[in-house]
């Protein structure tokens, strides 16, 4: 069972749009020094959606190689369509990829029947352990806890990202499923709370810019020192809510080429770098967070 600060990675790119593999090499390094639990390789932060299938494989094969073992990595494989998850999840099973991050699909907006033939049905086409991801902000669509408990019978989902930041929601999961059922939250913002409340670790976007500061959060979170957990959550706070300013990964991207971690902000179309207006907010966020001086 992966536990505590893991980071939702950023991709990083040049001017152009290609995939700057050098940088992402350096942020594989700066997240094994910094104490990371593992990395997610091509979330959402990681800008999924902008990738096609070769690109994708790729990014995350780098990132296995870069981590040379030293440092679990979970591959996003999710997508909208069954049949490209699936060949996703193929590509990934057996090549030292821990598990997969498997997004419930976006735009289609399917029933929860939908979603349970859809996640059964990647599970069972190959080995690859699953890991669920529920975020309606960006998907339109809610995996319900009734749902969650029916794919946790099946033997390779083995956990879940839950990005609602409704704390209710943990207790309402935790009800139905087994105690080796993995719970993360996918929300930075109560995720110090999520762990407190018997979650078991944060699938994160602050990680990306406060790798060890989220890394001694966590760790104090999950054994219920809630006061040193707390501390180091309050102080990340401006940058937890600053964030998300704009559509993820913009602001993170943004912040990253300000601490100096990648070359440059730049995202793929249709994402944008951040406006100009924003820039002042997320660096005060950076400078009350007392990550830069």
């Amino acid at each position: 069972m992966l536990t505590g600060s893991i980071v939702a990675l950023v991709t990083p790119m040049d001017k152009t749009g290609e995939v700057d593999f050098p940088a992402l090499k350096e942020l594989v390094e700066f997240h094994i020094k910094s104490g990371t639990s593992a990395i997610v390789a091509v979330g959402t932060t990681g800008e999924s959606a902008t990738l096609n299938v070769d690109t994708h494989a790729k990014v995350v094969m780098k990132t296995l190689e870069f981590a040379a073992g030293r440092i679990p990595i979970i591959a996003g494989n999710g997508a909208n369509s069954t049949s490209e998850a699936i060949l996703l999840s193929k590509l990934f099973a057996n090549s030292g990829i821990v598990a997969g991050l498997n997004v419930t699909p976006y735009y289609n907006k399917p029933t929860q029947e939908g979603l349970f033939q859809h996640f059964k049905a990647i599970a069972e086409s190959c080995d690859l352990p699953q890991i669920l991801y529920n975020v309606p902000g960006r998907t339109a669509v809610d995996l319900l806890p009734e749902t969650v408990a029916r794919l946790s019978k099946i033997k390779n989902i083995i956990g879940i990202k839950e990005a609602t930041g409704d704390l209710k929601r943990l207790a309402e999961i935790k009800a139905l499923v087994d105690d080796d059922f993995v719970l993360y939250s996918g929300d930075d913002a109560t995720g110090c709370d999520f762990m407190l409340q018997g979650g078991h670790g944060v699938i994160s976007v602050t990680t990306n810019i406060a790798a060890a500061e989220m890394a001694k959060m966590c760790e104090y979170a999950l054994v219920g020192n809630a006061d040193m957990a707390k501390e180091i959550d309050n102080q990340l706070a401006p940058v937890h809510e600053n964030l998300f300013i704009e559509s993820n990964p913009i602001p993170v991207k943004w912040a990253c080429a300000e601490l100096g971690l990648i070359p440059t902000a730049d995202c793929r179309l249709p994402l944008t770098i951040l406006e100009e207006k924003h820039q002042p907010i997320v660096r005060d966020a950076l400078i009350k967070a007392k990550l830069i001086l």
